[in-house]
């Protein structure tokens, strides 16, 4: 049973882990790492990261790999840059790195997807074509938190 304590320390926690993902929504081609997240919400980084996960179902490095790789599929379907200029344009700092999540996540590699998708979008608006192209690996858990009933960290 939940204390009217515990329970504004979860909500004070939530409104936290919503400034950190907003952070990295922003922030993404910036270089973040999760001590330097959870120093700007004046936690430690292990609570953020069991904290952040246990509300969005993923850690907050993969979800700052994931808004990285959305941002490269998007400036990918231009067609207009290269693989290497996308992944240093997203805030990737290792091409192979990169080319590992992208792959991971998309299903191919950067250049095929290049290749492929070069002006798919075109005449799409943005908000369809953020949609219809998204990475299919981490679709079902965007932007959702964990329920409410999932059970404590201790």
């Amino acid at each position: 049973m939940n204390t009217p304590d515990a329970d504004a320390v979860h909500l004070r926690d939530l409104a936290r882990l919503r400034r950190v993902r907003d952070r990295i929504d922003r922030e993404y081609a910036k270089p973040l790492d999760v001590e330097a997240l959870a120093q700007g919400v004046h936690m430690s980084a292990g609570h953020l990261s069991r904290e952040f996960k246990r509300a969005y179902g993923e850690s907050p490095y993969s979800y700052l790999m994931t808004r990285r790789i959305e941002r490269a599929m998007a400036l990918l379907r231009r067609g207009d840059m290269s693989v290497t200029q996308v992944c240093f344009d997203v805030g990737c700092a290792s091409l192979g790195t990169f080319t590992t999540r992208f792959t991971e996540l998309v299903g191919m590699p950067p250049g095929a997807y290049k290749r492929e998708h070069s002006g798919a979008a075109e005449g799409m608006p943005p908000c369809v074509a953020k949609q219809v192209t998204r990475p299919i690996r981490s679709q079902s858990i965007r932007n959702r938190e964990a329920p409410a009933d999932a059970p404590a960290a201790d």
